[in-house]
């Protein structure tokens, strides 16, 4: 089963984001968590998450990047719901060996992300906590998808980019768990 966990703080104003979703939304064994929308006062039902984390193969977590990293309401999410003896630590393998997938949108271009550009780093560096993240838990990390210039760029280029996002998840399922490559670092993009 995939797991998307969805944290746009406005997903009704995400071109990128309700896109992506659209296009993966009818797939077989998904289930979509959309966390702005289930807890918009942020209490978030942690037995509820954690059941749908043991329930999925394949883990996304789709955001928007704000201010190199996840929205506050991931961050909190990561917060409460990936505990010590649950998810790390002693007695800790709820997600040992399921795999992670980050997709992630950003504002801006991907010259952007570049030593000589505004944000004078490649991506990959910012992917370094959320990938640890998912590793200190014991989980696979699947090469990411990152979309950049997502309020920029033409309806065309969001629709190429959910359709990869489709593909990339309908491939997924079609490979044998033990077939699949691990990621390596320097995979990004």
């Amino acid at each position: 089963m995939i797991l998307i966990i969805h944290a746009h703080p406005y997903p009704q104003r995400s071109r990128a984001g309700r896109t992506m979703l659209e296009a993966v939304r009818d797939l077989p064994d998904l289930e979509v968590r959309s966390l702005y929308d289930l807890y918009p006062d942020f209490d978030i039902d942690v037995a509820a998450e954690q059941a749908a984390l043991l329930r999925a193969d394949l883990v996304v977590w789709l955001h928007p990047v704000y201010w190199y990293s996840v929205p506050a309401m991931l961050k909190h999410w990561f917060d409460v719901v990936l505990l010590r003896g649950w998810a790390y630590g002693e007695g800790g393998d709820a997600l040992q060996g399921k795999h992670c997938l980050w997709v992630a949108t950003t504002g801006g271009r991907a010259s952007s992300f570049t030593e000589s550009g505004v944000h004078q780093l490649p991506f990959d560096e910012f992917a370094a906590p959320i990938r640890q993240t998912a590793l200190f838990c014991g989980m696979e990390w699947e090469p990411p998808l990152a979309l950049h210039g997502a309020h920029l760029i033409a309806e065309d280029e969001i629709a190429a980019a959910a359709s990869a996002f489709r593909e990339r998840l309908t491939q997924w399922s079609a490979v044998p768990h033990a077939k699949r490559e691990i990621w390596r670092p320097n995979d990004f993009e």
